[in-house]
């Protein structure tokens, strides 16, 4: 039985300044890291099997506490809102918000019913963990409250009320929850899972989300030293080999139709576009290299993988008055929105 694994990167940017030092800055109005490591979220399905239970479950979740040991049992609606905590900032527009928790909702049903079918003896029984390098992220409400302070009331109000207008909803295709895949902005159209990690999904597919073009931070440089560039591609590939000119040492070979760079040369090596962002600790893989006298400057457009719904697209369908369900039809195209 032929089996795919996608790697899935969730909202991850990379520290800009310290790559070896992820710094977390949270706001106010938003639960969101703004500045951590690069996180890798693993998915194995099968291309010949759905999952058996077609039907989501009102049932608590089985969360493990990685610090504990202890599986909790959390509320579904505890635990989408905690999620939307962990994944949105507030300040985003409701109908954001609400297709942001029908996401978080469908990703943690995928999960239920996967360790079901193939369970994990290191998740000691539970659906999924709280650790956030290897699941989608997701805070207990005491954590909230220390994250949104005197802004609690009116942020955590707010999601409480988008979560639970959507509560009852999961996104399918032919009736089994889907990759529920979202990143923070793209590089103007979202990326294919085929491009992103290898294998097709009829679903994650490119669509236009050119708005990301005006999102904060859509553009932004990363600045090399030769010493900080041949350090840190030795590090990632093994017998790399690099020539005396510092400016041969890292081109773009190929690009996508949505930007991302396909294949890139490091050295003596042709590697992909993820493997240098992963490297170089980047903010996307769509990027672009051009030398300096005394440096290498990497140009990255968007934040995160780019495949499935991109959040500040999200936001800004919602700033023109499109629906919940207009945003997860746009991103997530050929799928259906499912009440249980």
């Amino acid at each position: 039985m032929k089996k795919i694994l996608l790697s899935l990167l969730l909202l991850v940017v990379s520290v800009t300044v310290f790559p070896a030092l992820p710094v977390l800055i949270r706001g106010r109005d938003s639960c969101v890291d703004v500045t951590q490591a690069v996180k890798l979220h693993e998915f194995i399905f099968e291309d010949d099997k759905k999952p058996s239970d077609r039907h989501f479950s009102a049932e608590p979740y089985k969360v493990l506490d990685i610090e504990s040991g202890k599986v909790l049992k959390v509320s579904v609606r505890d635990y989408v809102i905690g999620a939307v905590c962990a994944e949105m900032p507030a300040s985003f527009g409701e109908e954001a918000l609400k297709a942001q928790a029908v996401a978080a909702h469908t990703y943690a049903e995928r999960q239920r019913l996967r360790a079901k079918e193939s369970p994990d003896a290191e998740l000691k029984g539970a659906d999924f963990s709280n650790d956030t390098e290897k699941y989608q992220g997701y805070y207990t409400k005491e954590q909230i409250k220390e994250i949104f302070g005197d802004n609690f009331e009116k942020n955590y109000k707010k999601i409480v009320k988008a979560a639970d207008e959507v509560l009852p909803y999961i996104i399918t295709y032919e009736d089994a929850p889907i990759i529920a895949a979202f990143h923070s902005m793209s590089a103007g159209f979202t990326e294919s899972a085929e491009n992103a990690w290898g294998a097709p999904v009829d679903y994650l597919i490119e669509v236009d989300s050119r708005s990301d073009l005006t999102a904060p931070k859509f553009r932004e440089d990363k600045r090399f030293s030769p010493d900080e560039l041949k350090s840190a591609l030795e590090a990632a590939f093994d017998g790399i080999k690099l020539g005396d000119d510092f400016k041969e040492w890292l081109s773009v070979l190929t690009v996508s139709d949505s930007g991302t760079v396909l294949t890139a040369a490091a050295g003596d090596l042709t590697v992909t576009g993820n493997d240098i962002r992963q490297a170089l600790a980047l903010r996307s893989a769509s990027f672009e290299v051009r030398c300096e006298p005394d440096e290498i400057v990497i140009t990255t457009k968007g934040y995160g993988h780019g495949v499935g719904m991109s959040q500040y697209g999200a936001d800004a369908m919602a700033a023109e008055g499109k629906s919940w369900q207009d945003i997860l039809e746009h991103y997530y195209p050929n799928c259906t929105i499912t009440k249980g």
